[in-house]
């Protein structure tokens, strides 16, 4: 089983904490992490998936182009992402810049795609995903990890 994290980094923070949820990802036994930024991601790589975290930084309080363009691309493969996990997290610059909002356009894009879409849990924040200011500090990287075990748990019940 894998899980895919799809993200688009400008800075390096997104892809820090696409790092860490993939560390969560692996906790789990029998599935596997599959870390992608939105240039080097495949359309058969985003089928492969038992589960898609996705994350992006705030851009205009949604998410950038570059990873809406991916959904927007593969929107054809829909059908093959139905009841498939997914989840969100964001990255900003500024402590107010939007996190949630663009947590939440990720998590519409999901919930179009057809799948089931979960929070961080509740040990961890519980809310919409995991999301830091800047780069990762020990507290957001934990709870990406515990985003990333949490879906690739979801998906071994579900999947497995």
């Amino acid at each position: 089983m894998k899980v895919l994290i799809l993200y688009f980094s400008r800075t390096g923070n997104t892809k820090k904490l696409a790092e860490e949820i993939a560390r969560g990802v692996v906790e789990v036994e029998g599935v596997q992490a599959v870390v992608r930024s939105t240039a080097d991601v495949s359309k058969e790589d985003f089928v492969a998936a038992d589960g898609l975290v996705a994350g992006s930084p705030v851009y205009f309080g949604s998410m950038a182009a570059p990873l809406k363009d991916v959904l927007d691309k593969f929107v054809g493969v829909r059908k093959k992402m139905e009841n498939k996990v997914g989840a969100a997290f964001a990255t900003s610059a500024d402590p107010s810049g939007g996190k949630e909002t663009t947590m939440v356009s990720i998590i519409q894009a999901l919930l179009i795609y057809g799948m089931i879409v979960v929070g961080d849990p509740l040990d961890a924040t519980g809310h919409y995903g995991v999301s830091c200011l800047g780069a990762p500090d020990a507290a957001a990287a934990e709870n990406g990890r515990k985003l990333g075990k949490r879906v690739a748990e979801l998906v071994k019940k579900l999947r497995g």
